[in-house]
């Protein structure tokens, strides 16, 4: 049995999604395959993860599954770590679909990624994983789970380049967990980044749907700001690789991805513009599993 989950990448719309607002990921052609056999009763899994944090992810998993008949398999992944390009997300779900998890795999793996990390995270990472269109990034409403696909523009047209400042993003530390409770508390600032952040996921759909490049690419440079002084999440090196990128002819804007706190960020360009670092993504279909 061969089963593949993907990562994603968030092209617009952070610490929106347990706000119940807009998210605006696209699963992307890099994840976690699990290469093995169903059964035995026993889950053992061997892998390529430097990083033993790995097994906290799939013991959760396996409680949050419960009666399984087990596996006996392989990990591996071509996501990098700690770079909000959810890797463990897409480990997740992975490992979900290998025991032969049922029903909301998204939200079994949301419980078990919190019940790992002890980040009280949303859904966006594992709904991306699982329901990725391919050649689409999807429009998720967080309050239903309602997902829209949106079509992105052709590969030979535009690029999605994603980029790592350097920083590893740690949200084990509490900073993840104080924003929400910030957000929940009604803090002005907190309030007013969901708020407007909202706006531009809505903006930016209807800027692909339309072919307007230049126009999506403004709303993720004012969503970096946003995240940067309302929210509170960026770093000075996030800040500098965002200007650094947005400086390069034919970048129509970047900012940063995933929860923030270091990490990547992600830029839209003509193809070529960023060459010699980093990752261009390609979006990808959802998780499978094949016999």
């Amino acid at each position: 049995m061969k089963v593949f989950a993907p990562g994603r990448v968030n092209l617009i719309g952070d610490h929106t999604d347990y706000a119940g607002g807009l998210v605006l990921p696209m699963a992307v052609h890099l994840g976690t395959t699990i290469v093995g056999t169903r059964g035995g009763g026993r889950l053992s899994l061997t892998s390529d993860h430097a990083d033993g944090r790995w097994e906290s992810f799939v013991s959760a998993v396996a409680d949050e599954v419960g009666d399984h008949d087990g596996f006996v398999g392989h990990v591996s992944s071509t996501l990098p770590i700690g770079a909000g390009l959810s890797s463990s997300a897409s480990l997740t779900v992975a490992v979900a679909l290998a025991l032969g998890a049922q029903g909301d795999v998204a939200a079994l793996c949301q419980r078990a990624e919190q019940r790992a990390t002890g980040v009280p995270c949303g859904r966006m990472d594992q709904l991306a994983s699982v329901h990725g269109v391919e050649g689409h990034a999807l429009l998720i409403d967080c309050s239903t789970y309602a997902i829209t696909p949106v079509p992105m523009p052709p590969a030979g047209e535009v690029e999605v380049v994603v980029v790592h400042s350097g920083e590893e993003r740690v949200l084990a530390s509490g900073a993840y967990a104080r924003r929400r409770a910030e957000l929940e508390a009604g803090d002005e600032r907190r309030v007013r980044h969901v708020a407007s952040e909202n706006d531009r996921v809505r903006a930016f759909a209807d800027a692909l749907i339309a072919g307007d490049v230049v126009t999506a690419g403004s709303l993720m440079v004012a969503s970096h700001e946003s995240l940067r002084d309302d929210y509170d999440v960026s770093t000075p090196a996030l800040d500098a690789l965002v200007a650094r990128l947005c400086a390069v002819r034919g970048v129509f804007g970047a900012r940063l991805t995933g929860a923030g706190f270091g990490g990547c960020v992600v830029a839209l360009t003509v193809p070529g513009a960023v060459r010699g670092e980093g990752w261009i993504v390609r979006s990808s279909a959802g998780a499978w599993v094949s016999d």
